[in-house]
């Protein structure tokens, strides 16, 4: 893990990272994912799978699996490490230290490992020091409960100034995607508003990724 250097550069611009609802009937939602890849640029998708047996998780994985990377988009379960391989997933999402350090092995160097649930910056430093590929900032908890967003913004513009490694934004709706992008968000993240627009996620998604460019427009 090394510094970002002191002299200017122009940082990338971010990318979307696509949260999708915990999804039951993934041959029906398969058409919606592919409609809102198809609309826009999206880095990667977070599958989240409603609960069932190990089998069914796999099926339902191996039938969006082909939707996104098709599109060049990487698949990453939520959670779920032990059937990342057999499904055709490209990684996990890991919430807590523990729940990352238990899959690290399992899942590295050929599958993306992310880890969010990352309460102080020495938990974030921890799993980054142990290889993870990016850390989440600003999703709600199990209850439903976020840092205040100012405390968000302050944690990924600490980030981007010390770390190489990639952070995501967690945007709670679209008026948050800018600010997180101008604070040094390396990705977004979107999600239920996205699913919930009346236009459909293929015009919320590339409304999304027009909302990514504007803080470099302003500049």
């Amino acid at each position: 893990m090394s510094k970002r250097p002191h002299t200017p550069t122009k940082r990338p611009a971010p990318r979307l990272y696509l949260v999708t609802p915990e999804v039951a009937d993934a041959q029906s939602f398969a058409r919606e994912l592919g409609a809102a890849l198809g609309a826009a640029d999206v880095a990667a998708v977070l599958l989240r799978l409603r609960d069932a047996d190990e089998r069914t998780l796999i099926n339902r994985v191996k039938a969006l699996a082909p939707v996104a990377q098709r599109s060049d988009t990487a698949l990453v379960l939520d959670g779920h490490p032990e059937i990342v391989a057999r499904a055709g997933a490209d990684g996990a999402h890991l919430t807590g230290i523990d729940a990352f350090n238990e899959a690290l092995d399992g899942l590295k160097p050929d599958r993306i490992v992310g880890c969010g649930g990352l309460h102080s910056r020495h938990d974030a430093m921890l799993v980054a020091e142990r290889g993870a590929d990016y850390v989440l900032f600003g999703e709600p908890d199990e209850t439903g409960e976020r840092p205040s967003f100012d405390a968000i913004l302050e944690r990924i513009a600490w980030w981007a100034e010390v770390f190489e490694i990639p952070c995501v934004g967690y945007a709670a709706n679209r008026d948050e995607i800018a600010p997180l992008a101008a604070a040094g968000a390396d990705f977004v993240a979107v999600g239920d508003f996205i699913w919930a627009d009346a236009r459909g996620a293929d015009a919320a998604i590339a409304e999304a990724v027009g909302q990514l460019s504007q803080p470099e427009e302003a500049a």
